[in-house]
């Protein structure tokens, strides 16, 4: 109540009760610019740790959905790495981002065009899979001087002639992926669905768990062990089961109450749950309502909350930089319609969005 936050130089120098912030005020008088946010809710700027952003407007899309922290879920063509420093050298374009250049995958497609390096992996009758191949594409991905590695142990859920529960990579493929990755310092975030998908990928040393539908209790209590964290995209599962698709409208229906019983069993597990989207292209999903959805497995709302920012700034490497609104912190933060603590639909409803000390979005002003 009667709160006032100041921002100055792409930092958040105060934040408190009027009374408490009064010195930082004066001190900023005459120059900032005053934005009346009475009636709403300033949060931190929100952090959607998996999606995908091929282009500029992708990522102009998601930014001003609220998420003004994001790790890629991978790119195409690198345009993850390219799109980086845009957030140092154009403030308010796109949000500051964890890039994970091309997806660790057998089949890589047009996807070898990314870079003159990958060319020899076409020659590869089987794909990506040898323990050697699958080192080699993470030392070019690394050499692309990308944050993080993303690969799989199942096929996509959302494409209706793929099975989800069949297995790409197995452990011993997937520790060679990790130990590549680690060399080079960045973690790997792994997509799986099925059981032994989520095992293998918990069991060779991933950072984060992707997805993670059929995600057994001995899966899980070793993802405490480890400190995995889980990112269950309860949005687009969810999703499926509105599809015309039949096959991907009765998996929707099948994995829905099974993803969220997962979630809540992490989450009492103390596993720590983060919020992404999979977005990808400009159809975007807010990061709110991934949080509105993690909340309505039952898990606490400022749980869920902390899911889309200081747990999931945890995830990024970035606490202390992201997900607080306190002194030093970087100036990103959002006004909400609404406090999400007494309703998380409010997470949905953004009014004004502050990247990198610039004003994104401000439907306040209309």
């Amino acid at each position: 109540e009667d709160a006032v936050v100041v921002l100055a130089q792409g930092r958040v120098v105060a934040s408190g009760s009027r009374d408490a912030t009064r010195a930082a005020v004066r001190e900023v008088s005459g120059t900032a610019r005053t934005i009346d946010t009475a009636g709403g809710a300033i949060l931190p700027g929100l952090v959607d740790v998996h999606v995908h952003v091929n282009a500029l407007a992708d990522a102009a899309g998601v930014l001003h959905a609220g998420a003004t922290s994001i790790r890629s879920g991978t790119s195409n063509f690198y345009q993850d790495v390219a799109m980086r420093p845009l957030a140092t050298w154009k403030p308010g374009a796109v949000p500051r981002m964890r890039a994970a250049g091309v997806f660790v995958t057998p089949d890589l497609g047009d996807t070898v065009l990314a870079d003159p390096d990958l060319a020899p992996l076409a020659s590869l009758a089987g794909g990506v899979r040898s323990p050697e191949a699958l080192t080699y594409l993470v030392r070019v991905n690394l050499s692309r001087d990308v944050d993080v590695v993303k690969t799989r142990a199942n096929p996509r859920a959302g494409v209706a002639t793929q099975d989800p529960l069949e297995l790409v990579y197995d452990r011993t493929q997937l520790e060679a992926v990790v130990r590549a990755a680690r060399r080079g310092g960045a973690g790997v975030l792994c997509h799986a669905y099925s059981a032994e998908g989520c095992h293998g990928a918990v069991a060779a040393g991933i950072r984060s768990l992707e997805h993670g539908v059929f995600v057994s209790e001995e899966t899980l209590e070793l993802m405490v062990r480890r400190g995995t964290f889980f990112t269950p995209t309860l949005g687009p599962i969810l999703g499926l089961a509105d599809d015309p698709d039949p096959i991907l409208a009765q998996r929707g229906r099948d994995y829905g109450p099974v993803l969220r019983a997962a979630v809540l069993r992490a989450h009492e597990l103390g596993i720590p749950v983060v919020a992404g989207t999979d977005t990808f292209g400009t159809a975007t999903r807010p990061i709110g309502s991934e949080v509105r959805l993690i909340g309505e497995t039952g898990v606490p709302a400022l749980d869920a909350l902390r899911g889309a920012t200081t747990t999931a700034a945890r995830l990024l490497g970035w606490q202390g930089r992201v997900g607080r609104l306190t002194p030093g912190h970087l100036a990103d933060l959002v006004v909400l319609d609404g406090n999400p603590l007494d309703d998380l639909t409010a997470m949905e409803r953004v009014q004004l969005v502050v990247a990198q000390g610039v004003v994104a979005r401000d439907d306040l002003a209309a």
